[in-house]
């Protein structure tokens, strides 16, 4: 019986292959376990914080992306509204420069017509003045001989030269 021995079942190796067993099993979950599942878990932890800070980075960049589009629209808002304005002054200016340069041109215009018509009455005057002396003269040749026909013709065609030459 020989081989019988070699292959028999001892209970109480197998129950203390299980408490060994069983102690290895609590030693290895304790000590190796439960420190590995910390550390996976603090790793876990650290990584959810990495994703949620990129998350809150790239919200945050948007957000600034908005805003500096936002500016940037209403700097350009802005721009064409200077512009604008710019233009209307500009506008504004030129028409107030050609009312101006009318209004002057009708003063000047006025003032020379004044000039025309005091000069016009200077000249009537001047031609008064010389038609009266013309007819003094006449006046008094008439006075210092008697006239006849030919004479009073001679001395009408005489005043005439003389009104043409003085005009």
């Amino acid at each position: 019986m020989g081989t019988l021995d070699l292959v028999s079942i001892v209970p109480w190796e197998i129950i203390t292959q299980l408490i060994n067993l069983l102690l290895l099993f609590l030693l290895l979950k304790h000590f190796l376990f439960k420190p590995v599942q910390n550390v996976l878990n603090a790793r876990q932890a650290e990584i959810d914080k990495s994703y949620a800070d990129a998350e809150a980075a790239q919200t945050q960049a948007e957000a600034l992306r908005d805003e500096y589009e936002k500016r940037i629209a209403d700097a350009k808002a802005e721009a064409s509204d200077i512009v604008k304005s710019a233009t209307r002054k500009a506008q504004l200016h030129g028409e107030e420069i050609v009312r101006d340069a009318q209004s002057q041109a009708s003063r000047l215009m006025e003032k020379a017509d004044a000039q025309i018509e005091q000069e016009k009455k200077k000249a009537m005057n001047e031609l008064k003045n010389e038609i009266s002396g013309i007819a003094v003269d006449i006046a008094s040749k008439v006075v210092e001989r008697e006239i006849d026909a030919k004479d009073h013709e001679a001395l009408i065609s005489e005043f005439i030269k003389g009104v043409g030459e003085a005009s």
